[in-house]
């Protein structure tokens, strides 16, 4: 009998806990869904940052292939999980990406960890303009190791836009790297990113996108670094949010001077 009491006891303490669990998950998923109602719903590129917002963990591999045919992997490539804790606001914690040269002289690590914050101005789905503006402000820490990061922290503000026309949509970010210190070493690139897709199926997304790197001060200053990014990105619907999303393209060098040649970028993400 004692032991009967006592489990009534715990299941009416622990009721009201399982309940109001229940109501937050319900509520901030509830309020995701509207949130991204209100936007268009195209698929985020392979390379350049959706001004859409998400809620999803995503992990990306790169593989660049240097002038002097240096093969180095990204595992990670700093990415990790994104957040939507309010209407207009996307929150990113991003996991440090670990880096694997095939270069004996040069040290494997992992690099620097980042986030990024989203502000969304003005949206409209498909049936009412089909178009985003949207503000990011991230940031750098300098946890990288054996110089596969920076030696110093950073800031980078950047604008994102988006409009779409029929099964067509282009996404476009500008935005610069500022660090904290020693500015006149690091420089300021500014980075210009650009993607074109087409929905060619309710499943799957051809894309080409094109990333550019305006050198600002710094060891490569006044150069410019340009690459085109042939891609597909496909994604499938699981249960209520949950979904998988998975794409590959390759990085394709076009301007005189690039860091590496070419690179393949793997994407998988997971929408909640």
């Amino acid at each position: 009998m004692r032991k009967f009491i006592a489990a009534i006891i715990v299941c009416a303490f622990a009721a009201p806990c399982l309940c109001a669990q229940n109501s937050f998950i319900a509520n901030w998923q509830a309020r995701v869904t509207a949130t991204q109602n209100a936007q268009p719903h195209w698929v985020t590129p392979l390379v350049t940052v959706t001004p859409r917002l998400e809620q999803e963990f995503r992990t990306d591999f790169v593989r660049e292939i240097t002038p002097t045919l240096t093969d180095t992997w990204i595992y990670g490539n700093g990415k990790g999980l994104e957040l939507i804790p309010a209407r207009h606001i996307e929150l990113l914690f991003n996991v440090p990406p670990y880096t694997q040269h095939n270069n004996p002289k040069v040290k494997d690590g992992f690099g620097d960890t980042t986030f990024l914050m989203k502000y969304r101005f003005f949206a409209r789905n498909e049936e009412h303009g089909n178009s985003i503006i949207t503000a990011f402000v991230g940031g750098s820490v300098p946890t990288g190791s054996y110089s596969n990061g920076s030696t110093d922290a950073s800031v980078s503000p950047t604008l994102a836009v988006g409009k779409g026309i029929g099964l067509f949509d282009v996404q476009s970010t500008a935005g610069a790297t500022l660090p904290v210190a020693n500015s006149d070493k690091l420089g300021r690139p500014i980075a210009w990113n650009t993607a074109t897709q087409f929905k060619a199926s309710p499943n799957w997304w051809p894309e080409v996108e094109f990333n550019a790197t305006f050198y600002e001060g710094g060891p490569n200053d006044g150069k410019i670094q340009n690459f085109v990014t042939p891609g597909i990105v496909g994604r499938w619907k699981l249960h209520n949010r949950l979904g998988v999303t998975l794409g590959a393209g390759m990085q394709i060098a076009t301007s005189a001077y690039h860091s590496y040649n070419h690179a393949l970028v793997f994407s998988a993400r997971m929408p909640f």
